[in-house]
């Protein structure tokens, strides 16, 4: 399943570029696991987007180097290698790394897909979407203030709130709340809403004050964990703009 053990039941799969992994994953992560007690978020660098055709930044191994850096020292963050680059060649689609995790999940286990609220803009365009809540419950981290209203055009086609709303989570540290989504066949899966965190980190704008300024800043180094950050710095990495 990956390549550390989960070590409990509740586990959520963290996909994404992590073109450099910052501090904004870390702090989605983490109100993820405290809100819905989750016994390990998996990050999971990814090989081909279909999405993005470009491409990421930096070669798949560097973006798995600097992922481990950014998540070591807290046990219940684990790596993932699900999301690989294929030997086909073939992108990655979620709907397919995500069946394979749960054939590998003891079958009492609760399985979670994890993403941010730019990864729910294009949540419409992603393969055989309208499948991916019923086989691990979407966790959204949104922005400050969305409403749930603002993320029914956002569903995959087919998909919609229940009128009955699962929890509002009112004794949680983190704010959580929780909906039913259903599809035309009546099935219902759990949608939970992370509505108040607000990292607004972009990866594309650290990449970019690593291009204006190569021996590192103040504030390149405020939006990175210490270890990624003199990492990309020593490794030159960056520094040059991709077309």
């Amino acid at each position: 399943m990956a390549e550390s053990e989960s070590g409990g039941k509740r586990v959520a799969f963290f996909g994404g570029s992590f073109d450099p992994p910052h501090l904004g994953h870390l702090g989605v992560a983490h109100a993820a696991l405290d809100a819905l007690q989750l016994d390990m978020v998996l990050f999971a660098p990814v090989g081909a987007q279909p999405l993005k055709a470009q491409g990421a930044t930096a070669p798949f191994e560097e973006r798995l180097v600097m992922t481990r850096l950014a998540i070591a020292g807290e046990p219940r963050f684990g790596i993932s290698l699900a999301d690989s680059p294929r030997s086909d060649g073939r992108p990655n689609y979620t709907l397919d790394t995500l069946q394979a995790l749960r054939a590998g999940l003891p079958a009492d286990s609760s399985l979670f897909c994890l993403m941010g609220a730019d990864s729910m803009q294009g949540l419409r365009c992603w393969h055989r979407a309208a499948e991916i809540p019923f086989v691990a419950s979407l966790i959204v981290a949104s922005r400050p203030g969305q409403r749930l209203d603002d993320l029914v055009s956002l569903l995959p086609e087919g998909l919609g709130f229940s009128d009955s709303q699962v929890n509002e989570h009112p004794g949680s540290a983190v704010q959580l709340k929780s909906y039913l989504l259903q599809n035309p066949q009546g099935e219902s899966a759990a949608f939970h809403l992370l509505p108040g965190i607000h990292l607004d980190i972009s990866a594309s704008e650290i990449r970019r004050l690593v291009r204006q300024a190569p021996g590192g800043t103040a504030s390149g180094r405020q939006l990175l964990p210490a270890s990624v950050y003199d990492w990309i710095l020593s490794h030159g990495l960056y520094r040059q703009e991709v077309s």
